[in-house]
């Protein structure tokens, strides 16, 4: 396990995705992942609603006012790193109350929860893509945090919106328009070669997460 702690980390809340993108830089940067990154993977998590009353339920969040830790996002994304040295995949989520980085297994079960009955609604889906391909191609003006007469929803990051590496200025909404219907039903090698060429990579259900990563090597 790392030894860096979450207030070593760019937070921003409710910019997960930006939070994300420069957590992968830093576990590069202090060799806690490899160099290029090539042992990282950015997840989207969420449905066809993201809005009002059908959001993605998720536990253990330190944004939550419940016991439980449980709160409706309209999206999330985390970063899972493979498996390195004999060690179990790892689950760093920022805004997470359980260990930093998790062990996949324990947040599956203890925040993603899939053997919880869910209605269909609620139901999320999982955009996996290598990290490699994100921190080249990820962009965010960050449009998505404001209202319609152009107001900020929450205090933007203090630093420069993040363009591609091609100079494209916004693109979250391709990784975060996630549909039940994009999810792939087996877990077939041309499945696991996708993640590591597709700009957008993949995208799972819920209950195929840990399958996904047991055929990552």
């Amino acid at each position: 396990m790392s030894n860096l702690e979450v207030s070593q980390f760019t937070h921003t809340p409710f910019y997960c995705e930006e939070n994300v993108y420069f957590l992968l830089k830093k576990l590069c940067k202090d060799g806690v992942a490899d160099a290029d990154g090539s042992d990282l993977f950015v997840v989207f998590i969420s449905n066809d609603k993201k809005q009002a009353f059908f959001l993605i339920p998720l536990w253990h969040q330190k944004a939550s006012t419940r016991a439980d830790g449980i709160i409706l996002w309209d999206y999330h994304v985390i970063c899972i790193q493979r498996k390195r040295e004999g060690n179990s995949h790892l689950v760093w989520d920022l805004d997470s109350s359980l260990s930093f980085p998790s062990p996949l297994a324990s947040y599956v079960s203890e925040t993603i929860r899939p053997s919880f009955q869910l209605f269909s609604e609620y139901q999320r889906s999982f955009r996996i893509v290598h990290a490699p391909i994100f921190l080249r191609f990820f962009a965010s003006d960050r449009r998505h945090m404001k209202d319609s007469v152009g107001n900020w929803t929450a205090e933007p990051p203090a630093y420069e919106p993040i363009v591609a590496e091609d100079g494209t200025i916004h693109n979250l909404n391709e990784y975060m328009e996630i549909h039940a219907s994009d999810e792939s039903t087996n877990m077939e090698a041309d499945l696991i070669n996708s993640v590591f060429t597709h700009q957008l990579g993949v995208v799972i259900g819920e209950n195929q997460l840990e399958e996904f990563f047991s055929q990552i090597s």
